[in-house]
């Protein structure tokens, strides 16, 4: 008896340790986005993006983080870099909606931003057949382009990201979204929109 106890134990010994390996190594590279929206693929800026620690976006949602405090006030979006998360809040401080994204660390810097503009298509300028929905600018990342908030973009037609990878980090400039989310923050913002951008 004890012989098969401790047999057993080894097994799932060994069937959790392969799925932890799983989680945390199993997670394709991800792309990176250009400043200003623009996409390519992965660099050594982004060498070590974080996996996604859900299965898919509804289990992520489960977990959804509170806003954070000290986030302004009134109608605003507020994106947490560190969290790689936003939340859209209205004028009576409630949150409408919130959802996981993928940006880069540490861009935009912490701050207040207004939206400047939108687009229901854009493309890359700097790399060609990348293309994405639902931009909603409103930063200027480090080499001068736009950041602002858009869906997975595409790349010839092929997604460049999961949607279970949001929450990680991706990218060099703009915010990537589930495309449903994308599409609420580009209807529910507008141009002079508040985004607070926090560490």
């Amino acid at each position: 008896m004890t012989h098969t106890r401790a047999r057993w134990s080894v097994v799932r010994f060994a069937v959790v340790a392969v799925c932890a390996t799983a989680l945390f190594t199993g997670a394709p590279a991800l792309a990176t986005q250009g400043s200003g929206g623009d996409t390519t693929t992965g660099t050594a800026a982004d060498a070590s993006p974080l996996p996604s620690i859900a299965p898919n976006i509804s289990e992520t949602r489960r977990f959804a983080p509170r806003l954070p405090k000290n986030t302004g006030e009134g109608r605003r979006v507020v994106y947490s870099n560190s969290l790689q998360w936003v939340w859209v809040v209205d004028k009576n401080e409630q949150v409408v909606r919130s959802m996981p994204v993928s940006g880069r660390r540490g861009v935009p810097a912490p701050g207040t931003y207004q939206v400047s503009s939108q687009r229901p298509w854009s493309f890359s300028l700097d790399f060609e057949g990348v293309n994405f929905r639902w931009m909603t600018r409103f930063a200027i990342g480090p080499a001068g382009g736009n950041i602002g908030f858009h869906e997975i973009p595409r790349k010839d037609g092929e997604v460049m990201q999961t949607e279970a990878q949001l929450g990680s980090f991706a990218g060099s400039g703009c915010i990537r979204m589930a495309t449903t989310d994308a599409k609420f923050v580009y209807e529910w913002a507008r141009p002079g929109t508040q985004v607070v951008v926090t560490r």
